[in-house]
């Protein structure tokens, strides 16, 4: 709990004033007024967040959270629970879908176990961790203790705070964890107070029972455990995720040490609405890279007032939408240090 609220209180406002000469100076760029529309407004935000007129974010880190569900046992999905481990494995031999995007920016993909219902393999080149051997049951009681929720979160601030002091400048947020929609859907609604049905998709694979099934289940879970609406924290522990906890911890980390942190889809967008109860400053650091297909994503992002960039009908998670945005982000930048302003055209072509 203590770097939990440490990481709470260091997070600031982003730096206005270099927002306004950012702004300026695209608003003065050899170009009809926002003509390269979100590029401009990324180019601002990532000048607000690193307080750079031209900002650098050339060493960039996917972090993959793993765990597994307890709920899993309700049947929710019809994907075997033993995917988390294979996938979870297959990150650091570069296997994956996230991976494959990844490495259009050189971006690394960092791997963590902060929930795997088994044991994985020490020289596997995952990190190792576990706050526990996946959450247990919702739909039979809380998915876990609220030390291990903080725990979760925690984890996540360790593992993006050491990748940030190890040279990293861009942050993405990705996940690993079969049945994870359900805890998703189930976070959104209790903080948006509607029916579990108006939130709940298929997944990577809705159980026997239908999306039908699945939000009941979901009703059971949240009528059993009464989570509270204004503790982000209860939330995450009654009816959450360790992976999502993670997610949450590495976007409060982010904020924390002034890193612009971009989100994947629909989950990750959840464990973004967890970190921004807890913090309301950590919303001007994120960047929504897609709008993922899960019907509950759209909700959370208006929740968050966040317009993701891409529409790309995606729904793999990983982080696979966050690593496809990066090269956006690059592109934002390079606008800012290649471009010309119309003033600075003039002087070269007068030479």
């Amino acid at each position: 709990m203590e770097l939990l609220q440490q990481t709470l209180q260091q997070i600031q406002a982003v730096d206005q004033d270099m927002m306004v000469k950012a702004r300026e100076r695209v608003d003065a760029l050899s170009k009809p007024p926002q003509s390269l529309g979100k590029l401009e407004s990324l180019a601002v935000q990532l000048s607000g967040i690193t307080g750079e007129l031209f900002p650098n974010i050339d060493q960039k880190a996917m972090i993959v959270m793993a765990g597994d569900h307890g709920v899993y046992e309700e049947g929710v999905t019809n994907n075997p629970q033993n995917v988390t481990v294979f996938q979870t494995l297959s990150f650091p031999k570069g296997l994956t879908g996230v991976c494959a995007i990844a490495k259009i920016t050189n971006a690394k993909v960092v791997t963590v176990d902060v929930g795997v219902k088994e044991d994985l393999p020490t020289d596997a080149g995952v990190l190792i961790k576990k706050v526990k051997y996946g959450t247990d049951n919702m739909a039979k009681g809380p998915a876990m203790t609220r030390e291990e929720a903080i725990r979760s979160i925690e984890v996540g601030i360790e593992v993006a705070t050491e990748q940030v002091k190890n040279g990293i400048n861009l942050l993405g947020t990705g996940e690993m964890g079969i049945g994870n929609t359900t805890p998703s859907a189930a976070i959104l609604s209790v903080i948006h107070n509607c029916d579990p049905l108006k939130v709940t998709g298929f997944g990577a694979g809705v159980g026997a029972g239908g999306i039908e099934y699945k939000a009941e289940v979901i009703r059971k879970a949240i009528a059993l455990n009464k989570p509270n609406p204004q503790d982000p924290i209860d939330i995450l522990a009654k009816v959450g995720g360790l992976e999502i906890g993670g997610m949450a911890g590495v976007i409060l980390a982010a904020a924390a040490n002034r890193v612009p942190v971009v989100i994947d889809g629909y989950i990750s967008t959840i464990a973004a609405l967890i970190a921004y109860k807890l913090e309301p400053n950590v919303k001007e650091y994120i960047i929504p890279s897609h709008m993922s297909e899960e019907p509950g994503a759209k909700i959370a992002a208006q929740l968050l007032d966040i317009e993701p960039m891409l529409q790309m009908n995606m729904r793999l998670g990983e982080g696979s939408g966050a690593a496809l945005a990066f090269p956006i982000l690059d592109a934002a930048c390079s606008m800012m240090k290649n471009m010309a302003t119309l003033e600075e055209s003039m002087l070269l072509l007068s030479k």
